[in-house]
């Protein structure tokens, strides 16, 4: 048996007690009772230090300092509480079973620590499908495992402020994914993956394209920044746009879809439309050739099974990123729904992907707002539905809570959330989520760099979680400017001082 650590006091109820500690106890700290027909597991959310002496009747200095001395002297004085929340029998635990005691345990209950055995059968089950991800915060002896197939089939949300470790968990995720010869999709909006150096034999990165033939009228309008309110400009467009022009690949693309919309301009109604529609063609072409290439084969078949594949969003716009996430998702999920039809002997041609992907969406607030209807929402909204009958997971990462769907982030069946000190945000995550309690929610803004809190599907129980470093990523982080700064300074005076003893003056003859 694991050393006494306190005794219930108070009120007791079937999933809360109180009790008293010999000690401070810290929150995230996993306790024992022997209760019922087995033991118990309880999480510490609340913890508090109270003391007789110095309580909060005391006047001024002087009281206080006298207060301070006598409870020095008096071993009575203070007093340890620990609230803690009743997660279930150890032995239905460990089997991923989480099973309430129906009755509350008595007042002068014993309370234990955890054992390491005990823990460690919890939060690091064996088998394929469970991942090593960190540690248990207050338990660092204890590794915390996270259940890949629930994140898959139930959807993820990574949740933190800026610099509190979003990137490095997904990194951490597509390494774990990479050593099991998983497939995964990250859309990578502000280039933090680009140099994860996991073996080229693991990772796929490409530079975020549109084939403008792929796209339907409207959408290739959004592409080429055509207002949605000019209506005439939409109209010459969607006539220019035919199937023969599509056809056409690379140059002779664009110049088809120019000729044609100089055609309509003979129309004197859509002359000044035409005139404007050959404008932004142009203008397109001109400014996004790196980025519109009607040359490029199916996008989908860029990417590769048993790889992580990093599709780099960075030069392009917010509409046209948007337009090339909506594309994948939709592409995606079509090609999963074949895969399993195949698999029923329904489907009459091959799928790409013939095994489940996982997909990460980085600065999801962006692409999935609660606020404003996007393709990319209408797609993630698709896959968060119907992804776990088609093997397709999503996981969504943002630095703000409150700008997301409220009802994705509903469908997220795990979570990990970081630091967070808006309390927007915490009450957007408490409302859409059952997980974590309104305990456990107070306790974000005081969690540091790499800690989180993991709730949901893929742990057995709630958990704050120590989460390991990915050696392997190489940027991300915040630039150290002053560091940066004296470098260049010191460059440029060792140029200029090489620079002095170079020279040689008019008239001087060196021996």
């Amino acid at each position: 048996m694991s050393e006494e650590l306190g005794i219930l006091i108070g009120v007791t109820k079937p999933d809360q007690v109180t009790f008293e500690s010999r000690r401070p106890v810290s929150i995230g700290e996993y306790v024992i009772l022997n209760y019922g027909i087995d033991k118990v597991l309880g999480l510490v959310e609340k913890s508090s230090i109270s003391s007789d002496a110095l309580g909060s009747s005391i006047r001024n200095y002087e009281e206080a300092f006298e207060s301070k001395q006598v409870a020095a002297e008096n071993r009575r004085d203070k007093s340890y509480k620990g609230y803690v929340r009743i997660l279930g029998y150890v032995a239905e635990l460990k089997k991923c079973k989480a099973i309430l005691p129906a009755l509350p345990p008595e007042p002068g209950t014993e309370v234990y620590e955890a054992s390491v055995k005990d823990l460690d059968a919890i939060f690091a089950p064996s088998g394929q499908q469970w991942v090593m991800i960190g540690t248990l915060l207050r338990n660092t002896g204890v590794g915390a495992r996270v259940d890949i197939n629930k994140v898959v089939s139930r959807h993820l949300a990574v949740l933190a402020m800026t610099g509190m470790g979003k990137s490095n968990l997904v990194s951490l995720l597509a390494k774990e994914i990479a050593r099991i010869s998983g497939t995964m999709v990250i859309f990578d909006y502000h280039d933090d993956y680009s140099t994860l150096d996991m073996g080229s034999n693991n990772i796929n990165l490409l530079d975020g394209r549109i084939n403008p033939r792929l796209l339907s009228a409207d959408k290739l309008a959004e592409v080429i920044e055509i207002q949605e309110n000019a209506s005439n400009q939409m109209h010459v467009l969607r006539l220019v746009f035919t199937e023969d022009v599509k056809q056409r690949k690379g140059d002779d693309f664009w110049d088809a879809l120019i000729h044609a919309a100089s055609e309509v301009g003979a129309d004197k109604l859509y002359r000044e439309a035409a005139a404007k529609v050959v404008d932004k063609i142009d203008d397109a072409r001109r400014k996004f050739h790196t980025i519109l290439d009607p040359s490029m084969t199916d996008p989908l078949a860029l990417l590769k099974n048993y790889k992580i594949n990093i599709i780099n969003l960075v030069e392009l716009t917010e509409r046209q990123a948007n337009i090339a996430v909506s594309f994948y998702l939709e592409e995606l999920l079509d090609d999963r729904k074949k895969a399993t039809r195949q698999n029923k002997g329904a489907a009459k041609s091959q799928p790409r992907f013939p095994a489940p992907i996982l997909v990460a969406i980085e600065e999801a607030h962006v692409f999935i707002p609660k606020d404003e209807d996007t393709d990319t929402k209408y797609f993630a909204s698709k896959v968060a539905r119907e992804g776990r009958k088609f093997g397709l997971g999503l996981v969504i990462v943002s630095q703000r809570p409150r700008g997301i769907d409220a009802n994705i982030l509903s469908q997220m069946g795990s979570l990990a959330v970081m630091r967070m000190i808006q309390q927007d945000d915490q009450m957007h995550i408490s409302a859409a989520s059952e997980a974590l309690s309104r305990d456990l929610i107070d306790q974000l803004t005081s969690l540091n760099p790499g800690e989180a809190i993991f709730a949901g599907q893929w742990v057995n129980l709630p958990t704050f979680v120590k989460v390991d470093e990915v050696k392997e990523r190489k940027i991300g982080g915040d630039q150290k400017a002053v560091e940066q700064w004296s470098q260049l300074a010191a460059l440029k005076q060792q140029a200029a001082k090489e620079s002095s003893e170079s020279y040689i003056p008019s008239g001087y003859i060196q021996d």
